[in-house]
């Protein structure tokens, strides 16, 4: 029987072809199956003396498959009732028991399960069946009783023949593979809720033992969080991402010290706490309140507004600490390059140069948009045939290589600027506030870069030598007055063997006699005259020299040279002069060289500048801090980004880890940090001075993040700290970012001073003293509002 069985499962044959050696040692090990047989409980329609094995998991496994083996039999009377059929000897059954045992390890796992789950259905029949009977129950309990021990003992010592014969070991009782399954899973849940708990641990605290908070204002805490910080500062990084830029190899004057003309610092005063008591700014400008150019207490003081005095700064005697109204019906920017085209309204809903310059193509009132055709006064037809046209007129031009950041003299809304990305170039565009309305602040809505200045006594905040080209469309500047002064001031920002490109109607019909005699006096050279028949205008490009052999041969001097005292670079609050600076011709000063073509000019360090290896650290700092944190780390959105300020530029680094973006910086170097300008004009970026106890040249709303690195613990010693945190959330747009890289005292404050104007904190990390904190901006005004006296007109 046995043989017929377990043929049909892999056709091997009976023990009864085996040697009879082989038939002693299945004898001894029968003798074995003996015991377990007598350790076994009824199985249901089986006399009480037909013993069933269980006593090891293998052979319970087994019998589950004995007593379901039916469907591997030839009939269905090939197993009865009893335990074996009459006639058949013990040995012959034990071997085949023995037999069974073997075969059985090459049954699939899956098929075992199946018998072991109807073998647990008999064990529930056998139970019912004990409940019935409760005389055979006693007998049956009695006799399991006695054989349970000799079943344990034998178990145990016929583990080591089990497991020599190699078997499979199956468990067919559910309670006890139910109860085996528990215990483990419950000590893997165990080790598993301990490792992430300790991943946690180490995720939550950095490895150079800094501290990270998520976002409070988001919904990503948590994990999410812990994870961020990671990004933001792998580890081993900590240390040097925080590090201050510094010009400490360089004998570096600075601004203030150059100009000599700088304002009195302001009485530095304590920073108010968390109860920080915020209102909104009442003022006759409203929403497009800027603090030093709309005091009109000290506007109507002027004596005379000729030289457009009352379009200069004219700063109140404390910064402002209330915060500037936002528009009606004011929405998130409209996002590169699209924003070039057109803007919101309601951003600013200013529609007289739009009545005024309509025709012209300025800009357009469409709906809910204002939109810029791309035109102006000099190019009605667009400003890309416009670019072309100049560069057609003189190849040496060479827009995005040889000229690489021009200045654009009354910029109207900045269409030329802002089609100059196409060609790879940066224009600082400027205009005055309320020349035409609001021309700088469409252009810093669409994106473009832009600032408000006017030629009037003073000179312009850039040092000398910077610009590769100066261009100016019909600006209407009456440039020989009062000695050239105003041409003079551009001579001295134009970079030798720069060109001053003038477009204007006089230029094509017949220069100006006096604009002739003024450019001939100060060695400019006309290069080329041409006139573009599609727009009706002519341009005319002159070159600045590259020596002073014209100077020193000119009969008369006049215009006269400046003092040999007289620094170019000295360029706040110095009053203009009519004169010219000697050009630089020895080859280790700046200016005396033209830089390298674009974009290789800006990682090669500049050639006169002496700390060239700190230069070389400085950009391998930023790109690291850059691509390791700011990208990836800040939960900045970068696409959304178009309009950034570096508010403590040094050698332009983090304007230049930017340069695969979509964006423009604004490098700020303050007045009283060492004079490092010139180099990041030398690099092809551009920025300007300014003194940060004072509100900057911008209207609101105008830029998409701030960056200060290590700025805000040094202002704070000469100004209000609240102040000057006002004027970031004046200059920021709602959902701009504030980045502060600081010493952990300031990092605080600001942190404090961020939450009471309910600001978001994004990020905050500090290690060893040095923290780094990032902000967002939100839409929430006070209800409260300041009359702010100096700015009613």
């Amino acid at each position: 029987m046995a043989m017929g069985k377990y043929s049909r499962v892999d056709g091997r044959k009976s023990s009864n072809y085996c040697s009879t050696i082989s038939m002693v040692a299945f004898v001894a090990l029968c003798l074995v199956g003996v015991w377990m047989f007598m350790s076994s409980s009824v199985v249901p329609g089986q006399s009480s003396n037909v013993p069933v094995s269980q006593g090891s998991a293998t052979s319970q496994g087994k019998q589950s498959m004995v007593e379901n083996s039916k469907g591997f039999e030839d009939s269905s009377g090939d197993l009865q009732e009893g335990s074996s059929k009459d006639g058949e000897s013990t040995e012959n059954s034990n071997t085949d028991n023995q037999s069974d045992l073997e075969d059985d390890s090459k049954v699939t796992e899956t098929q075992t399960e199946t018998d072991s789950n109807q073998a647990g259905e008999e064990n529930q029949g056998e139970k019912s069946q004990k409940d019935g009977d409760g005389k055979k129950e006693d007998e049956n309990s009695g006799e399991a009783g006695s054989n349970s021990d000799s079943g344990e003992k034998e178990n145990r010592s016929g583990e080591k023949s089990e497991s020599d014969e190699g078997e499979k070991t199956t468990t067919d009782e559910g309670s006890s593979e139910n109860k085996n399954d528990s215990e483990t899973d419950g000590g893997s849940g165990e080790k598993s809720a301990s490792d992430e708990g300790e991943k946690s641990t180490d995720e939550g605290e950095n490895k150079d033992g800094g501290e990270t908070v998520g976002n409070s204002g988001e919904s990503n805490e948590g994990s999410q969080g812990k994870d961020k910080a990671v990004e933001v500062f792998p580890a081993g990084a900590q240390s040097e991402l925080l590090n201050e830029t510094n010009t400490q190899n360089a004998a570096w004057s600075t601004q203030a010290a150059e100009s000599q003309k700088e304002k009195n610092s302001q009485s530095p005063s304590d920073v108010k706490k968390d109860g920080q008591a915020w209102k909104v700014c009442n003022t006759t400008a409203g929403p497009d309140y800027i603090p030093c150019l709309d005091n009109w207490k000290a506007i109507r003081k002027l004596s005379s507004t000729k030289h457009y005095e009352h379009r200069e700064r004219h700063c109140p005697d404390e910064a402002p600490t209330c915060l500037v109204p936002v528009p009606e019906g004011y929405k998130q920017s409209i996002k590169w390059p699209k924003s070039r085209d057109k803007i919101w309204y309601y951003n600013v809903p200013h529609t007289k140069l739009a009545e005024i310059k309509g025709h012209q193509n300025w800009v357009k009132v469409s709906g809910e948009y204002l939109t810029f055709p791309g035109g102006g006064t000099q190019f009605k037809h667009g400003a890309l045939h416009y670019i072309d046209f100049i560069q057609d007129s003189l190849l040496d031009i060479a827009w995005g290589k040889r000229t690489r950041v021009i200045l654009d003299v009354g910029c109207g809304v900045a269409s030329f600027g802002g089609y100059l990305f196409e060609r790879d170039v940066l224009a600082m565009s400027f205009a005055p506030k309320d020349e035409h309305e609001a021309q700088v602040q469409f252009a810093l809505e669409r994106g473009i870069p832009a600032t408000l200045a006017v030629m009037g006594t003073k000179r312009l905040p850039f040092p000398g030598y910077v610009f590769d080209v100066v261009h100016c469309a019909r600006c209407r500047v009456p440039w020989h007055i009062e000695g050239g002064k105003l041409l003079l001031e551009l001579n001295r920002v134009l970079r030798p063997g720069g060109y001053f490109v003038w477009s204007a109607t006089p230029v094509y019909q017949k220069l100006e006699e006096e604009m002739t005699k003024l450019t001939k006096a100060m060695c400019w050279e006309l290069v080329v005259i041409k006139k573009d028949k599609l727009n009706g205008v002519g341009a005319a490009i002159y070159r600045k020299p590259t020596s002073n052999e014209c100077y020193n041969q000119r009969t008369k001097n006049e215009p006269p040279l400046c003092k040999e005292s007289d620094d170019p670079n000295a360029a706040w609050n110095v009053p203009l002069e009519a004169c010219m600076h000697k050009v630089p011709e020895d080859e280790s000063l700046r200016g005396s060289n033209w830089p390298e073509q674009w974009p290789k000019r800006l990682e090669s360090p500049p050639y006169w500048l002496k700390s060239q290896e700190d230069f070389a650290a400085d950009y391998k700092h930023w790109k690291n801090v850059v691509s390791q944190s700011y990208l990836n780390g800040m939960g900045i959105n970068w696409s959304s980004v178009r309009n950034v300020m570096d508010m403590r530029a040094v050698y332009g680094g983090f304007a230049a880890a930017l340069k695969d973006l979509q964006v423009w910086v604004m490098n700020v170097v303050p007045i009283d940090s060492p004079d490092t300008l010139p180099i990041i004009y030398e690099r092809g970026l551009f920025g300007m001075y300014h003194d940060w106890c004072q509100s900057f040249n911008t209207y609101p709303r105008t830029y998409d993040v701030l960056h200060a690195d290590h700025l805000l613990s040094v202002v704070k010693k000469r100004c209000n700290l609240v102040g000057l945190v006002a004027e970031v959330d004046r200059i920021l747009r709602p959902g701009g970012k504030l980045i502060v890289r600081d010493n952990v005292e300031t990092i605080t404050e600001v942190e404090s001073l961020a939450k009471s104007m309910n600001w978001d904190i994004r990020m905050i990390y500090s290690k060893e003293g040095e923290g780094l904190l990032c902000v967002q901006k939100t839409m929430w005004r006070p209800k409260e509002a300041e009359l702010i006296t100096s700015a009613i007109m």
